[in-house]
């Protein structure tokens, strides 16, 4: 039988993991051990930390489209259930962005919604 070197696909087993650790912190980027062990960690808490981004934006979202109505004199609730009611398909994101950028679109709707 001949004779098997295992020094390239160890090298590329060691690389593949290096790259995955790219840009973490102290030795956890270069060390083959402590890469290991990081990206264990990350990889299980990945599918986590998209699930809190989009529950972190909806709220942010809430906030800012609040922010807007309580000088127009109304509270949130009660506009999304007028919103619901007139069958006006506005997502929060976009109703959050025309509140920060554009007032006045977003109080004619208010207005309209009243």
């Amino acid at each position: 039988m001949t004779r098997v070197k295992r020094g390239k696909i160890a090298r590329k087993k060691r690389e593949k993991i290096l790259k995955y650790t790219k840009g973490f912190r102290w030795g956890r980027k270069s060390k083959e051990r402590a890469a290991k062990e990081a990206l264990l960690h990350a990889l299980s808490r990945q599918f986590k930390g998209r699930k809190e981004k989009k529950r972190n934006y909806r709220q942010l979202w809430n906030v800012k489209i609040n922010a807007a109505l309580r000088p127009e004199g109304i509270n949130y609730s009660r506009f999304i259930n007028a919103l619901k009611k007139k069958k006006i398909a506005l997502n929060r994101k976009i109703l959050a962005d025309l509140a920060e950028n554009e007032p006045a679109t977003f109080k004619k709707i208010v207005e309209f919604v009243k």
